[in-house]
């Protein structure tokens, strides 16, 4: 038996220091003028750098990484604690050095990437001297990639990629793309039809048309919609083999929708304490928000809900740590997946009108955490798709009977049971008066 739901002294100092260094010194930095992915502003480099030196004095840098490529190893578990600080403070990922789409990008270029690729693009991606888009969404596209039409075709030496793309995230900050294009139309298989790309961003042809925002009011985000017109690249930028792009993006997004969970659980915490805090300070006619029940029941359901899923994404990290195969964690992680917008948006729902009009005003951010709950429906694969994947992988373990009725019927399970204990005519009427007793009749007769 190994079951433990203690950290480690060592580690818990680390976690601790997180808690203190992105309250005091990271928290502040989202009111500097400055966005955590333009990493070549002037703001940037005397803002961020020393604190990102910080980190890597304490050994927290880029904790998603292997130490082959500069991390320390600690694995999804640990990760998952602390991600739970990180999680609630905007620029602390990037502090960190584990921002997405960076870090999904860096790992399928380490897992799929030659010599040449990872030298000018991995290497500069890890010290977060670039960032990078992944360019994968369609507008027609939807969740299915089997229904992209944006084209590479080989013209002598070079890959020509002529389509569209949407919400490629930090397209107009980044150095290069992860583009996702179909190569092979006629391939039987749908899912052999696309490869991936890594195409710099100051190619010929590479256009973001607009950066589009989530929620009203964003008139200037991050999400790139992108116009690819005869860009040109050389064959050698093919990233992994030739009709393996569906594999690649599953191995990059296995990792980043754990890692949106163990986010979202910091938002959730961060949620539940303004609340509880709202709570025990707001004064009405006859006391505090804190002495209403209907409050308390908020709060209750509230803590509830973040306890299960918190624990939830802990035990799937934990398993991603034992099988070293997302794909063997396929199923719990698209629960995860599935549980986390709604109680991500239950909480934050709470919070939100237990504030009343603050709580819906531009100086809370209970509206961007909102739409950021919606995000979370959506982004790598909508809820209902994760659905599927469940009740997939959980009918695989069964086999269809073929009896009039189910074997675990009480009357097919008595007959087994009978069966099994010997001569069924020896218990058989002490089994039938069991039944009676059981029911009630035996009483009543």
């Amino acid at each position: 038996m190994a079951w433990d739901f203690e950290t480690e002294p060592e580690f818990q100092e680390k976690l601790d220091w997180m808690e203190e260094f992105v309250r005091d010194e990271v928290e502040p930095l989202i009111y500097a003028g400055v966005h955590p992915s333009d990493v070549t502003n002037p703001k940037y480099e005397k803002l961020v750098r020393p604190l990102q030196q910080r980190v890597k004095e304490k050994g927290l840098w880029a904790c998603h990484l292997g130490p082959e490529l500069g991390g320390q190893g600690y694995g999804q578990l640990k990760l998952g604690l602390m991600n739970e600080i990180i999680g609630g403070y905007p620029f602390a990922p990037s502090v960190f050095g584990c921002q997405a789409p960076d870090t999904g990008n860096a790992e399928i270029i380490a897992h799929f990437g030659t010599e040449e690729q990872k030298k000018r693009y991995l290497e500069p991606l890890l010290e977060n001297r670039i960032v990078s888009s992944f360019s994968m969404t369609e507008p027609q596209g939807g969740s299915d990639p089997t229904n992209f039409v944006t084209r590479a075709e080989l013209d002598g030496g070079d890959w020509v990629i002529n389509g569209e793309k949407w919400f490629s995230t930090n397209a107009k900050w980044a150095e290069f793309l992860v583009v996702m294009a179909v190569t092979d139309p006629d391939a039987e298989r749908r899912h052999h039809r696309t490869s991936m790309f890594l195409v710099p961003a100051d190619t010929p042809g590479v256009e973001v048309v607009r950066s589009l925002g989530v929620g009203a009011g964003n008139d200037d985000g991050s999400e790139g919609y992108i116009r690819y017109t005869d860009v040109r690249i050389p064959e050698d930028h093919l990233l992994g083999e030739r009709g393996k792009a569906f594999m690649i993006s599953q191995v990059r997004l296995g990792g980043g929708r754990i890692h949106h969970a163990m986010r979202t659980v910091g938002q959730c915490k961060k949620a539940l304490d303004q609340m509880c805090q709202r709570a025990v300070s707001r004064q009405t006619r006859d006391g505090t928000l804190a002495d209403k029940q209907l409050v308390q029941a908020d709060i209750a359901d509230s803590y509830v809900q973040l306890q299960q899923f918190r624990l939830q994404v802990l035990y799937t990290a934990w398993l991603i740590d034992k099988h070293k195969d997302y794909r063997k964690v396929r199923k719990d992680i698209a629960a995860v997946k599935v549980a986390m917008p709604k109680v991500y948006h239950d909480i934050v729902s709470r919070a939100m009108h237990l504030h009343g009009s603050l709580g819906v005003s531009n100086e809370m951010g209970f509206t961007r955490q909102l739409i950021g709950a919606y995000d979370m429906g959506i982004a790598d694969g909508p809820t209902e798709v994760h659905k599927v994947t469940i009740a997939k992988q959980l009918l695989r373990d069964y086999d269809a009977g073929n009896e009039l009725f189910p074997d675990y019927t009480i009357p097919n399970k008595r007959a087994a049971a009978l069966a099994r204990l010997g001569d069924p005519t020896e218990f058989a009427q002490d089994a039938d008066a069991g039944e009676l007793a059981r029911s009630g009749k035996l009483a009543q007769a």
